[in-house]
């Protein structure tokens, strides 16, 4: 008896494929190769908004003296140094009901007139 010969193609590279027959991909590099291009757009997505979130806190320490936990700066000395308010990390609400908005451990509290209070979160 012969064997049928069912012809399959690579996903990525569109030579036949020989061996098992759920296989997809003719060897390692175009299996590698065809998941990575798959993932690559989301890969550019989480970072360059880890690069954001990473200058933003940079940035904010920029403004802080040796050993000082607070600072205060306007909207545009930030923006001039490239912060972007639409990434932060998380929030913060006192019992005040202030809204703190923070680059991991950097914060900054949003004031009067375009102001804004920066605070360094202490170590637990």
């Amino acid at each position: 008896m012969k064997e049928e010969i069912i012809s399959r193609l690579c996903l990525n590279c569109t030579k036949p494929v020989k061996g098992r027959t759920d296989k997809k991909f003719c060897d390692d590099y175009c299996r590698n190769n065809y998941n990575n291009q798959l993932k690559s757009n989301t890969i550019n997505l989480v970072r360059n908004i880890n690069n954001a979130l990473g200058k933003n806190r940079r940035i904010l320490d920029s403004h802080f003296s040796e050993g000082e936990g607070m600072a205060k700066t306007n909207k545009n000395n930030l923006l001039q140094k490239g912060f972007q308010f639409k990434y932060i990390t998380h929030t913060y609400t006192n019992k005040k009901g202030d809204t703190y908005f923070f680059c991991y451990d950097m914060g900054y509290l949003p004031l009067e007139s375009d102001w804004y209070l920066l605070v360094k979160r202490k170590e637990e």
